[in-house]
């Protein structure tokens, strides 16, 4: 199963909602990881809609980044707002790091009094945490996913767990620090869709083609990057896509047209077809630019469609 961790930011959001709606026979394939940052109408409306298709998530409950962090209460009451008292297709996910083991007790305390019908608890270990620490976690909670992020810990830390609860995560993004340096760029992603299964794991996690990094700038850039994931050899791999015209911030569109005039040659001669890649090929046709934002949706929802195709 694939776990596509994803901060809630408006456009991820709503990749993941129509991507329910484009691939309902799909959904038992993924359970997205959802790290809220706003409590926006949004997010309420893409947990409406993973319970009217039944979808199974995750949903974090102490974000380390964006308005809510530290705000589990608000949290709790836009699931109690959002979600049916009968839905339980999803689980609760609490980010393991060194503030989380040092609050543990009233972290348990907290999630064992609520008045919520949940499938279970979903730990994403972002630190290791000490044996005593797993044991009472285990011996409190109903751990149903134990997801490990190897950049972060240990080479055998996920050992400590039981392995029908295993997960493994790694940002496997490379980013630059501006859009202009991605100019001729592609890198390697991953192959996790092919062995997780084999190497132990009863699922894989990724941060997409957005990677770790949080930032909340909306600044014009000087460069637009269109990231699109693709197969070859069995290796996930990224495609940059940038504009020419990068010496000042002016004319977004016109340099849009250049990044996305570059990926639909590219992808017609590779025979490329997703519902992301073929929005964008209308986009193209049309000569019509819909913001920096739908271009983030499209990426975030070809990867998935890349991936739930392959496993």
């Amino acid at each position: 199963m694939y776990f596509p961790y994803l901060r809630g930011k408006q456009f991820e959001l709503i990749a993941l909602r129509e991507l329910c709606s484009l691939f309902p026979q799909e959904l038992n394939k993924i359970s997205p990881v959802i790290e809220p940052v706003k409590a926006s109408s949004t997010l309420k409306s893409t947990l409406a809609e993973f319970v009217n298709r039944n979808a199974n998530f995750n949903l974090i409950i102490n974000p380390r980044v964006g308005d809510l962090e530290g705000q589990y209460e608000r949290i709790i009451e836009m699931i109690t707002s959002s979600i049916p008292a009968e839905y339980n297709n999803y689980q609760l996910a609490v980010i393991i790091d060194s503030k989380t083991e040092r609050s543990i007790g009233t972290l348990i305390e907290f999630i064992n009094a609520l008045d919520l019908n949940y499938n279970g608890i979903t730990l994403i270990h972002e630190t290791e945490i000490n044996s005593q620490s797993i044991e009472l976690l285990n011996n409190e909670l109903n751990i149903v996913y134990n997801v490990i992020y190897f950049q972060k810990t240990s080479r055998r830390y996920y050992r400590e767990f039981e392995a029908n609860t295993l997960v493994s995560l790694d940002d496997y993004f490379i980013e630059q620090s501006k859009n202009a340096d991605y100019l001729n760029q592609e890198s390697d992603f991953s192959k996790e869709y092919r062995f997780y299964i084999q190497d132990g794991f009863v699922g894989f996690s990724d941060f997409l083609t957005i990677g770790d990094n949080y930032s909340e700038s909306g600044f014009l850039p000087r460069a637009v990057a269109i990231h699109l994931s693709y197969l070859e050899n069995e290796q996930i791999r990224v495609k940059h896509f940038v504009s020419d015209s990068n010496e000042d911030v002016a004319d977004i569109g016109g340099k849009f047209s250049e990044a996305i005039n570059k990926l639909v040659i590219w992808c017609d001669q590779n025979n490329l077809n997703t519902a992301a890649i073929n929005v964008f090929r209308d986009l193209q046709q049309r000569g019509h630019f819909p913001g920096l934002g739908t271009l983030k949706k499209l990426s975030i929802m070809n990867h998935i469609e890349l991936v739930i195709n392959n496993i």
